[in-house]
């Protein structure tokens, strides 16, 4: 069955019962096993780990038996972690890891991320070794183990390392906090390091469902309705109360924003990803979040280095990063190429628009909760709201911008080809001449006002075509749809 197993930017997913199955998890076990074996011998560390997922800790555990069985040490965690404390521990350990999980996909997914020990996303010759390996014998003469761990103390140690609590503890009063468990694997993690520093948080949903609740494991706005309503609620009542406070005094100013406003944040399934609401309700976009920690991490803790992020990423992102006099290195999307050009470039940041982002000095992979912590560090060092850094960004980039993506199936993949030869013959879009084509992932069309673009690119796993659009008004973003 190992023709069903196809690996994606980010894995191999499946749906559990159907393709992911203990024949295919073996079969993938033992390529993994072969590719460690033959790239860093016998002696080399695997660590295993897994999400809340349906089925991921006994298929886990079955990895780890064929592990252990071909010769290896297997360090196997205690308990469900997300894929950044994995990560984490295999750059510290010095260790090869694997980690069950499909991320944001539907419940009734399963996958299998295999993370080098540089800590990041395998690139595309490592999978490729890897299926090459299905079916190919691997056995040695040394006699394996399986050590039950906790990864989670040195994450913890490492994000006290990182991110300023003190500072966050200080201003507490300048805002309150929601944790949206999101049912997620964060849970136990990001709310801990609120708790071990003394910072008061309200939450919900703080418990592992293999249904995520009968939603999906995504922290973005249709999902995070529950969260949404708690801070629109919760700051109205604020509100009110303080509006009551000053009644009967007219010449009292009324402040501008109220120094106590919920936010909320969230993770995806294995926490890689995150999703941030701010004091008015409105999703904060991921290319918003990086482009506030960028300026945050350069003027106030004195970072530098250049951007990296993806072609599908915002312009506000090159605009931002040009104003304060950083580089940008842009890569294909997909965080595989982004952690291979973490490793080679040190940036200050680096992330990419679905949702995913690291920091100079941490790891070469998608990091939610350090995303969400550094949210609060800005809000702290800069003593703002959330709505404030979102305006004082609008305010530096000059112009707002609207992303969208269509998806586009096709009837066969052979169909993809012609289709984005046909995108790359284009002159023109919606009446606004092509002035510039990018080839580095599909083709990327810029068009003369220097505020629109269209991506086509191909999905990695099934016959379908990505549309990404910008432009800096509804009017041009519809005009562009309809053209396509």
């Amino acid at each position: 069955m190992s023709n069903s197993i196809k690996f994606g930017t980010d894995g191999w997913r499946a749906v559990v019962g159907k393709d992911f199955n203990e024949e295919n998890v073996s079969i993938v076990s033992r390529a993994i096993g072969k590719y460690v074996f033959d790239n860093y011998g016998i002696y080399k560390t695997i660590i295993v780990g897994y999400d809340p997922r349906n089925m991921a800790k006994e298929f886990s555990t079955q990895c780890a038996k064929i592990l252990q069985d071909i010769g290896f040490k297997v360090l196997y965690s205690d308990k469900v972690l997300p894929t950044p404390v994995l990560a984490y521990n295999a750059k510290l350990l010095d260790a090869c890891a694997v980690m069950f999980t499909a991320s944001h996909n539907p419940p009734e997914y399963l996958g299998i991320k295999f993370i080098p020990d540089y800590a990041g996303p395998a690139t595309s010759e490592i999978t490729d070794e890897i299926v090459s390996n299905f079916g190919k014998d691997i056995s040695s003469n040394i006699k394996g183990k399986i050590i039950i761990t906790d990864f989670s103390n040195a994450y913890f140690r490492r994000i006290k390392e990182i991110i300023d609590f003190s500072k966050i503890k200080d201003s507490a009063n300048n805002f309150h906090i929601l944790f949206d468990g999101l049912y997620s694997s964060s849970i136990g993690f990001f709310d801990k390091l609120l708790s071990d520093n003394n910072i008061k948080y309200d939450c919900i949903h703080m418990y592992h469902d293999t249904n995520f609740g009968g939603g999906m494991p995504e922290p973005k706005p249709q999902y995070m309705g529950e969260a949404i309503d708690y801070v629109i609620q919760r700051n109205q009542e604020a509100e009110r109360s303080r509006r009551q406070a000053i009644k009967g005094n007219e010449l009292a100013p009324l402040p501008s924003a109220s120094p106590a406003f919920f936010v909320a944040f969230a993770n995806d399934g294995d926490a890689d990803r995150f999703g941030v609401i701010d004091e008015n309700g409105d999703y904060v976009t991921p290319n918003e979040i990086i482009a506030i920690l960028l300026t945050h991490l350069k003027k106030n803790k004195n970072y530098s280095g250049c951007l990296v992020k993806t072609v599908g990423a915002s312009l506000m992102l090159d605009i931002v990063a040009q104003k304060l006099g950083v580089e940008v290195v842009e890569t294909p999307v997909g965080f595989k190429h982004v952690g291979e050009a973490m490793r080679k470039y040190n940036p200050i940041i680096a992330g990419e628009e679905s949702g995913g982002l690291s920091i100079q000095g941490h790891i070469p992979e998608k990091d939610g909760i350090l995303a969400n912590l550094l949210i609060l560090e800005a809000m702290a060092y800069e003593n703002k709201t959330l709505v404030q850094l979102r305006k004082d960004l609008a305010d530096f980039v000059g112009c707002s911008f609207i992303n969208t993506r269509v998806d586009k199936k096709l009837e066969n993949i052979e169909e993809i080809k012609p289709t984005i030869e046909k995108f790359s013959s284009l002159d023109e879009i919606a009446g606004m001449k092509i002035i510039r084509k990018d080839y580095k992932d599909g083709v990327k069309l810029y068009l003369e006002d220097e505020k629109s673009w269209v991506l086509v690119r191909p999905s990695g796993t099934e016959p379908l075509l990505r549309i990404y659009m910008e432009s800096d008004s509804s009017e041009k973003i519809e005009a562009i749809k309809k053209f396509i």
